[in-house]
Order: C-alpha cells, then sequence, then structure tokens
C-alpha cells in the first residue's frame, strides 16, 4: 500500500511540474508574439515598413492564425507596394475573423486602386447584408461613399455607425475626413482626438492633428 501510495504521489507531482513547465512556455511564447508584435507596431509607426514586416512575420511564425498579426503584415505588404502579397493577407484575416474592419477596410481600399471597384462594391455589400447592425461594416459604407464624392449620405451613414458604437475607430476616423471634405475643420480634429485617445498608435491620423492645429484649428467650443 505505502508503495502504491508512493507511486501515485510521484506521479502527481510529475504531472504538476509538467503542467508548471508547459505554462512557462506557454507564457514565454505569448511573451515573444507581444514583443514581435509591439516591435513591429513602433517600426510601422517610423515608416520602416520592411523592418516591421519582419517582425510581425516573427510573430506569425509563433501565431501563424492570429487576425491581428495577418492584418499588420498585410499593411506593410501594402505600403511596400506588393499588393498581391497584401491581399493575400488580409483576405487571410477575413477568413479567420469575418468581422475585421482593419481588414476589410484595407482589402476595400486596395481592390479601389487596384482597379476593381465592383469587386470592393460586392464585398462591401455582402458584409452590410450579413451585419446590418455592425459598426466597423457602417464605417467602410461611409468610406465608400466618400470615395464616391457622396458626402451627405457619407456622414449620415458615419453618424449611424457612431450611434451604434459611439467610439468606433474606423468611423471616427472617416467622419472627420468628411468634415474636412465640408469644411468643418473644428468637427474633424476633435474626432480625430477621440480617435487618437482610443488608439494612440495612428501616426497618419496624428499627422492630421497637427496639420490642423499648425492652421490654427482648435476643437469646437461645446453648446
Amino acid at each position: 500500500m505505502r508503495s502504491d501510495s508512493r507511486k501515485s504521489t510521484l506521479v502527481f507531482l510529475s504531472l504538476a511540474v509538467a503542467m508548471l513547465f508547459g505554462a512557462g512556455c506557454a507564457a514565454t511564447q505569448d511573451e515573444r508574439i507581444k514583443e514581435f508584435n509591439d516591435d513591429g507596431l513602433q517600426l510601422f509607426a517610423r515608416g520602416n515598413f520592411q523592418a516591421a514586416r519582419d517582425s510581425f512575420e516573427m510573430a506569425l511564425t509563433l501565431s501563424p492564425q492570429d487576425p491581428a498579426i495577418l492584418y499588420n503584415v498585410g499593411q506593410c505588404q501594402d505600403r511596400l507596394g506588393d499588393w498581391r502579397q497584401a491581399e493575400q493577407y488580409y483576405i487571410a484575416c477575413v477568413q479567420i475573423n469575418p468581422n475585421n474592419g482593419d481588414a476589410r477596410h484595407g482589402l476595400a481600399s486596395l481592390l479601389y486602386r487596384t482597379g476593381r471597384v465592383p469587386e470592393a462594391h460586392r464585398m462591401i455589400d455582402h458584409w452590410i447584408r450579413a451585419e446590418p447592425n455592425r459598426a466597423d461594416a457602417l464605417a467602410l459604407d461611409g468610406w465608400r461613399l466618400r470615395q464616391e464624392k457622396a458626402l451627405p449620405q457619407a456622414q449620415a451613414r458615419l453618424q449611424q455607425a457612431l450611434a451604434v458604437e459611439p467610439n468606433n475607430r474606423r468611423a471616427l476616423i472617416e467622419l472627420g475626413i468628411v468634415y474636412e471634405r465640408l469644411e468643418m475643420p473644428e468637427r474633424a480634429l476633435a474626432l480625430y482626438e477621440r480617435a487618437l485617445t482610443k488608439a494612440p498608435n495612428q501616426p497618419e491620423i496624428a499627422q492630421r492633428v497637427e496639420q490642423l492645429r499648425g492652421r490654427g484649428i482648435q476643437r469646437p467650443l461645446p453648446d
């Protein structure tokens, strides 16, 4: 009986050590993924898209099904002019997470730039039909309306998106751009600042804020 009890204890301790070791490995891998991804984000913000891509790809080797990292690699390929590769990464991201607004936006923009506007419209229409109350889908439709220079309709669509999700980053940015086109820079500035509060690592939006402030634009006073 004592021998059996000792064997049981040894088995239990072995399993406990294995579980602890496995948890430690998982934590270490998660930390490495985060380090590579954070490094890529910093490099991307500085405009070093090739080095950023290398960091994101290292993260991807450790987590090949991570939609956020797939999108990040796609963004780098897009900025580097490799549109075929960018499209593949955007599509892979959407296949894993069909409601990834960033990847949908990246893909729609790429389709527009490569002369496949009807394809972009079909993708957006399909998403709107599938998710009529999703803020990201409404924001993308607002982006499409802005491309078509239908600014009042774009404004209404983006306000609809913000009614669903008041701090939706894409809707805030798009509505800010629409307000700039409608010569309402104060409102645009307020929306850009809200978008940066939600996600500070957006160099292009930070640049828009800087340009508006450089022109002496200030946020509108409360009513």
